[in-house]
């Protein structure tokens, strides 16, 4: 349908806490990475590597937000609620970002990592 919203607003929660997202967040379920393996004769086949689910995307900075307390966390649910209606969790998440601030904008490069995913709709 050309009138179903697809993008747009999104909230981002931390053990159920509300972020400020701010921008594009990305995701991704976990699903094994597929590379195909190729001979000097032809192709072979395909192999599987793991990836670690995770979200990613910017946070923006507030008086009462405890920064050191984001980049320590560990053992959380991070919860991605999209425009289409899909919700993302990520569970036994840690803070695998870098911890990059900007003073201008208040920005927090935030990305997560967890040991599994779902997309609930």
């Amino acid at each position: 349908m050309a009138n179903e919203r697809v993008g747009g607003i999104i909230e981002v929660k931390i053990n159920g806490g509300l972020q400020k997202a701010k921008g594009n967040f990305t995701y991704n379920l976990g699903v094994p990475k597929r590379e195909m393996v190729v001979g000097s004769d032809s192709v072979h086949g395909y192999k599987e590597m793991p990836q670690a689910p995770r979200i990613e995307g910017v946070i923006t900075d507030r008086g009462d937000l405890d920064v050191k307390g984001l980049l320590s966390t560990v053992a959380a649910t991070v919860t991605l609620s999209l425009a289409n209606g899909k919700i993302i969790v990520l569970r036994d998440a840690v803070f695998t970002g870098d911890g990059d601030i900007t003073t201008e904008e208040g920005e927090i490069a935030a990305m997560f990592s967890g040991s599994s995913a779902d997309e609930v709709r």
